[in-house]
């Protein structure tokens, strides 16, 4: 079999590998915790639901346009306005198959093969496969200091002349950090002052707690939008809670936009009518939503690192965002791989290797689920790694014994 050069160099996707797994040991009825995840339990909202009931009801489901009903671009451009006080026209606005496919399509516009894109680590774990597939070269960016936090030069330090793309992702995805807006707005000002692409990945820019502000990149900008290389990514999934209806869209140039469309066209047609009008009626329905889904994970946020905070030995950053944890474990184990292993196959508990997002020695730890599974997921954890905890463990009517050291 013959398989082309990027084919072969472009790695699954370990979260959604996790989440298959999650599904087979579920159906086998093992007594599996999930703190790999990546979405929020809360039901989609009510206005999300109604405006697609509505929908299907009239039978009238029909290709959409490449880039976006009228309706979907409204409330985009409303959505631009609210939170990040731009006013955008509907040229400016593409509505895709998720903001992972908006991501996807404005690289296959921007770049070419052995173009560099920056972005740091730790990273989703997508954007290094996502730029192998356009033929160009991912470059990760470790803090010098060590923090989950650069300095605006640990980023400049690494520009050459391949760079065409920065990539922000705030707050981050895996580690919950909230960049500060002084780094957004020496970033911004860099990448104006050099013609180079600035992506920022919102996707979790409501998702915040202790009172923190995401910082506003629009704010810093010098440029109009037309003559502007900044990129805005956002979408339903995260805030809304609603992954499975693969809605989210880009803001950017026009003339960007036009063949990010042409592009998408050819790969997909324009997304579902269907989820298009369910998420129109969450950016347009009550809001209050959100800022309950908020709560409720800084709730589980607090909850979760109550319980961490058990085991000696861990290094925890408490993440200021987003649903995720990222600790380190490397006072037990270093690889990340194989702790991640042994808490499935001892315990049940699904984590996610730190070496996925970049980073060894770390465990990505999700507390979008339910405190029941936050709490007891820990516990088993614990009992594992901990040379002090009791001999014996039961998982529901299963009593596990100790035979490792």
């Amino acid at each position: 079999m013959s398989i082309s050069l990027i084919g072969r160099g472009v790695c699954e996707s370990a979260t959604l590998k996790l989440n298959e797994t999650f599904s087979i040991l579920k159906a086998k009825g093992e007594p599996v915790i999930h703190l790999g995840g990546g979405e929020p339990k809360s039901k989609a909202p009510f206005d999300a639901i109604t405006a697609a009931a509505g929908l299907l009801n009239s039978g009238e489901i029909r290709y959409a346009p490449v880039d976006g009903t009228v309706e979907m671009k409204q409330a985009i451009i409303r959505y631009t306005m609210e939170y990040y006080g731009r006013k955008v026209e509907p040229e400016n606005v593409i509505a895709s198959g998720g903001a992972k496919q908006a991501i996807m399509v404005a690289m296959q516009a921007i770049l070419n093969p052995q173009d560099e894109v920056l972005f740091i680590a730790p990273y989703y774990v997508s954007y290094p496969e996502m730029i192998k597939l356009c033929g160009a070269v991912p470059i990760a960016v470790s803090p010098e200091d060590g923090s989950f936090c650069p300095a605006l030069n640990d980023i400049t330090r690494n520009i050459t002349s391949y760079t065409k793309m920065i990539i922000i992702n705030s707050p981050n995805n895996p580690t919950g950090t909230v960049y500060p807006p002084s780094l957004i707005q020496g970033i911004v000002e860099f990448c104006e002052k050099k013609g180079i692409y600035l992506l920022m990945d919102d996707i979790y820019h409501r998702l915040i707690f202790d009172g923190k502000k995401v910082a506003n990149p629009f704010e810093y900008t010098k440029k109009d939008i037309e003559n502007s290389k900044l990129i805005i990514i956002n979408g339903v999934s995260k805030q809304y809670a609603m992954t499975g209806f693969r809605i989210g869209w880009a803001v950017a140039n026009k003339n960007l936009i036009r063949v990010m469309s042409n592009i998408q066209g050819h790969q997909t047609s324009g997304p579902s009518i269907l989820l298009q009008r369910a998420a129109i009626g969450a950016i347009n329905g009550i809001q209050s939503y959100v800022e309950s889904l908020r709560l409720t994970l800084e709730n589980n946020r607090n909850v979760l690192i109550q319980y961490l905070k058990t085991i000696d030995g861990l290094k925890i950053h408490v993440p200021e965002g987003t649903f995720y944890s990222f600790i380190d474990f490397s006072a037990y184990e270093k690889s990340s791989a194989t702790l991640s292993k042994l808490l499935l196959d001892k315990v049940r508990v699904l984590t996610v290797p730190g070496v996925e997002f970049g980073t060894e020695g770390y465990l990505r730890i999700s507390f979008c689920g339910s405190i029941k599974d936050i709490t007891e997921g820990i516990e088993r954890i614990k009992w594992v790694i901990d040379p002090g905890s009791s001999n014996e463990l039961f998982i529901g009517q299963r009593k596990l014994v100790r035979d490792w050291k």
